[in-house]
């Protein structure tokens, strides 16, 4: 891990809370970091792709952000960079999103170890690390949030997506753990399952469908949600603002949630779909 880096000189309002998002450099990610700056957090940008989180941070008003380059699967790195922040923060941190996440595909039968094991380290592993690092200070202000993006996949079965399904269910179940165990000290954590939300990971994804249906990407987007009630992907923007919400004191009382966010495709009954 690099040093942190500001955002550069321009006019911001006063700051009183602090935050740190993984995965912060795109996607959810980047759309939860614009949320929370504009809510008047400071925000902690960590991504493996530190340029990522240096141009976010570099986009946002003076002083509403560091850019911190850490792979969150690698225990030291994710140590040294939540110490940093808290640093930066003079040993304030309000809130942690855990956004960095990886897709692999590939059933049980055919998907490779290293690929099973890389897919958990990211996104259940590195989850668990970054929250370790951050307890001490999210317990010392008494009212810290955690809250952590698993996926639609986490609660109902992909197929081919084994790795993929179990780290995002595995990390529903460790934010119910943390809740139980933290929520003494002050800490809540709940966690969000989006269903397709429009980013770089999900465009790619549509090139699957692209090459089985033919058609455009949009056409692609629209294929994949046909059976959403809502009957759309949803944008970024829509995830971030509930993690605005969790995050925030207007959810002073919500923990161990498991808050759907799908368009309302987890409420159908599948045998009833007609394809």
């Amino acid at each position: 891990m690099t040093a942190a880096r500001s955002a550069g000189d321009r006019t911001t309002k006063r700051r009183d809370r602090v935050a740190l998002v993984t995965g912060g450099g795109s996607g959810i990610g980047e759309a939860t970091v614009r949320r929370l700056v504009a809510d008047g957090a400071t925000v902690a940008v960590l991504d493996v792709r530190e340029a990522e989180a240096d141009r976010v941070v570099q986009s946002l008003p003076a002083g509403s952000g560091w850019a911190v380059g850490c792979d969150v699967s690698r225990p030291a790195e994710v140590d040294d960079a939540v110490r940093k922040v808290i640093e930066l923060a003079g040993g304030r941190l309000d809130a942690v999103v855990n956004c960095a996440g990886i897709g692999t595909e590939g059933s049980i039968g055919d998907l490779e170890l290293d690929d099973w094991h890389r897919t958990l380290a990211v996104n259940l592993t590195g989850p668990m690390l970054v929250i370790r690092a951050a307890l001490p200070a999210l317990t010392a202000g008494g009212a810290g949030s955690v809250v952590n993006i698993a996926s639609a996949a986490g609660r109902r079965a992909i197929a081919g997506f084994a790795a993929y399904s179990a780290s995002k269910a595995g990390l529903i179940m460790l934010t119910q753990q943390a809740a139980v165990d933290y929520g003494a000290a002050g800490v809540r954590f709940n966690v969000i399952c989006p269903g397709w939300v429009r980013t770089a990971m999900s465009t790619a994804d549509m090139e699957a469908v692209k090459q089985m249906r033919g058609g455009t990407t949009e056409e692609a987007f629209t294929w994949v949600s046909r059976h959403t009630p809502l009957q759309r992907v949803s944008d970024p923007s829509e995830i971030a603002s509930i993690v605005a919400f969790l995050a925030g004191a207007d959810s002073s009382y919500v923990s161990g949630a498991v808050i759907a966010a799908d368009g309302g495709s987890s409420v159908i009954e599948v045998s009833t779909l007609m394809t």
